[in-house]
């Protein structure tokens, strides 16, 4: 079965996100075709897609290697996504489909769930579904795509909110959905506003070294993204 260069370039992305390839470190096609168990084709055409993304940078004479981002562009990218999050939730509060809210729904209900039993490790990934359904919400797919990419370089970049924050994050994702579902933009707008001001973004600490282990080969039913 042939490995879509998405489905790799997921792959890649995570661990770049995750710190499992740390900035600076050099990205070999054959290594990473080898890492991931597909051919070198589909991890071409993933580089080349991050390259683009801002997570990968070709350097002469040494090939790709995972970028590495300085603290002025990192807090640019605060600034930007001040501008972006509040115009999206205000745009997902105009077009939202009910398809949109049954989902962004269950995802309250979920995050409330976990947060309350204090279950960490569930909680990053309804965090990254529920801004990425907001962000589709406001069906312009070029937001679309400027909002999901900026989400993925913060995750990157800033360490995620603490556990203590879950329960009353939760609660105010709760009522940005309420805001939503009523078509209130202004309301969607001040409430994103608000959450990104309470919160505090620090930003992670360089994450040099060698490539930790390698996940199960993206070909695999166990693997598969």
């Amino acid at each position: 079965m042939r490995i879509s260069a998405h489905t790799v370039c997921t792959a890649i992305r995570d661990d770049i996100i995750d710190g499992v390839l740390p900035p600076g470190v050099r990205l070999a096609e054959e290594q990473l075709a080898h890492r991931y168990g597909v051919s070198r084709v589909p991890v071409r055409e993933a580089l080349r897609t991050l390259e683009s993304e801002g997570f990968v940078v070709s350097r002469r004479h040494a090939g790709a290697c995972v970028a590495q981002v300085g603290e002025r562009e990192a807090a640019d990218l605060l600034d930007i996504r001040g501008l972006l999050e509040p115009l999206g939730a205000a745009r997902a509060a105009q077009r939202r489909t009910e398809a949109h809210l049954k989902v962004l729904r269950g995802l309250v209900r979920l995050g409330r769930q976990r947060a309350g039993q204090g279950q960490e490790a569930d909680l990053r990934s309804l965090d990254d579904w529920f801004h990425e359904t907001v962000a589709r919400a406001t069906c312009s797919p070029g937001l679309t795509s400027m909002l999901v990419q900026l989400r993925r370089k913060v995750t990157w970049l800033y360490a995620a909110e603490p556990v203590s924050r879950a329960v009353p994050l939760w609660q105010e994702r709760g009522a940005l959905v309420d805001a939503i579902a009523r078509g209130d933009a202004e309301r969607a707008r001040a409430l994103t506003v608000a959450q990104l001001e309470r919160s505090a973004p620090v930003r992670r600490p360089p994450r040099q070294g060698a490539v930790r282990t390698p996940k199960p080969a993206v070909n695999t039913a166990r693997g598969r993204i």
